[in-house]
């Protein structure tokens, strides 16, 4: 084959090319392969690499479009797959050290369900701990570097696989959000990042093994791409009820076409003041929506600092029961344990079963609050975060430090403590190099109105440079 693959490295794009045979699934492999031995050594984005399953995956690929069979949806695209989601190709250590030898004894469905329709795993997303940090490092690994900035933080937890994305080792990343897992990793590293409804796509539930109520509620796996059909293809793909998980659901998506064309933006998620990189980045999404016949109007959502409270205090409570040491029979790392105690200091955790039973009471009525203002509006623009990334580590070092980092994220968490569906997106180059982004909520199973603002807003705002060999700087 001598064609090239298209420079965006779409995986729309490149399964269009592998299935109609311009390209070899091979050669797909091949390339990601050589970016990620250029790079991944300095950004530590991937924990294992497949090389051969991977070209072992691909020609399997070829010989299906050789023989004029279906290669799948998704042929020849290169995904990661994040330490917490089983694949048996390797262990599923969720960051952390008391798991580097578990190997699972079969896929997760998403991941059955993405290679079934031609994905090809090429390396492993790195994490933090159990994913409960707002930054990406352990004591397995190792730290995972912003590839636009050393100096700032790749988000978390799903950091690992928005590098690897951004930085082109893999054309998909398969991750999950807790709070903000796969949005704030995203904005990080100006990739797309989409949190689907609680229900849609199935958790990697683990047969026989008890799941934390907040796990089950407000956790959800979802992909990250570069582009928004990306993600978009991938969840058509991933979604769908599966008998493991009980939460998962077969719901038929909203149409597009059935809610008003309304967007409410959020300029300061309940008071607080955002940094000039984020308000551009709004207000370039702004301008990109009206442009496309979107109706702007401007909202203060409701309940937005009690549900961030609640979904913290609810979280902290079950953290500190799921992630004890003397359960676990080892402690976590040095930085998972800093950032717990921390965050569990600042959080007043639930100390009875009356009020953490209040709490998730009180969750209902402002999820019925937010289902009625979504009739109405149904598409909520806002920042992902109401500061520009800090540099690595900015959530550790006390419990003002964990507060400071939860504080910029109210908006996203609702998303979790609801349950809705969310996407982060770019939004055009910073004045300082880096990239800004935003997010936008659909109403509950809204998935395709929500893609339909992100396309729009995609296509309005000015592309990203081409990030650069070494890590730090992007060509202009």
């Amino acid at each position: 084959m001598t064609a090239s693959l298209p420079p965006s490295d779409s995986a729309a794009e490149i399964a269009a090319a592998v299935r109609t045979g311009a390209v070899s699934a091979r050669e797909v492999v091949d390339r990601h392969l050589t970016v990620i031995a250029r790079r991944n050594p300095a950004l530590g984005a991937l924990t294992v690499v497949f090389d051969d399953r991977a070209r072992e995956a691909a020609a399997q690929i070829d010989a299906k479009v050789a023989a004029g069979i279906d290669p799948g949806r998704l042929a020849g695209v290169p995904i990661s797959v994040k330490e917490n989601i089983d694949l048996t190709w390797s262990a599923t250590t969720n960051g952390w050290q008391g798991s580097a030898d578990a190997v699972p004894a079969r896929d997760a469905t998403i991941v059955r369900r993405l290679r079934e329709a031609g994905a090809i795993p090429i390396g492993r997303g790195n994490m933090p701990d159990f994913g409960m940090r707002w930054d990406t490092d352990n004591d397995l690994f190792g730290r995972t570097f912003n590839p636009w900035d050393p100096g700032r933080s790749a988000g978390g937890s799903s950091g690992g696989d928005a590098v690897s994305v951004a930085a082109g080792m893999s054309a998909i990343g398969l991750g999950n959000d807790f709070g903000g897992s796969l949005r704030l990793p995203a904005f990080a590293t100006g990739t797309v990042g989409l949190r689907p409804s609680q229900g849609v796509v199935p958790r990697a539930a683990v047969r026989g093994q008890p799941v934390a109520l907040t796990l089950q509620e407000f956790s959800v796996n979802g992909p990250l791409g570069r582009r928004v059909d990306d993600v978009a293809l991938a969840l058509e793909v991933m979604r769908g009820a599966d008998a493991d998980d009980p939460v998962s659901l077969d719901t038929p998506a909203i149409d597009a076409q059935d809610l008003p064309r309304r967007v409410g933006v959020v300029r300061r998620p309940a008071g607080a003041r955002l940094d000039d990189q984020v308000t551009a980045g709004i207000d370039r999404a702004a301008v990109s929506l009206t442009a496309a016949g979107w109706e702007l109007v401007d909202l203060d959502p409701p309940h937005l600092e009690e549900a961030a409270v609640l979904w913290r205090r609810l979280a902290c409570t079950d953290m500190l029961i799921s992630l004890d040491p003397a359960a676990l029979g080892r402690p976590l790392g040095a930085s998972a344990t800093a950032f717990l105690r921390d965050s569990t200091a600042a959080a007043e955790p639930y100390t009875s079963a009356r009020e953490y039973a209040q709490a998730w009471a009180r969750r209902a009525v402002m999820a019925a609050d937010w289902r009625r203002l979504q009739r109405e509006i149904p598409i909520i623009l806002g920042p992902v975060s109401t500061r520009s990334m800090g540099e690595p580590d900015y959530d550790l070092g006390s419990a003002a430090a964990a507060d400071e980092a939860w504080r910029r994220l109210w908006l996203t968490v609702v998303a979790n403590f609801l349950g809705l569906p969310a996407l982060a997106l770019p939004a055009g180059l910073g004045t300082d190099g880096m990239p800004t982004g935003v997010q936008v909520f659909g109403p509950m199973f809204g998935e395709a109105a929500l893609i339909a603002a992100g396309r729009d807003v995609e296509a309005g705002v000015p592309a990203f440079p081409a990030l650069r060999e070494e890590p730090g700087s992007a060509s202009r």
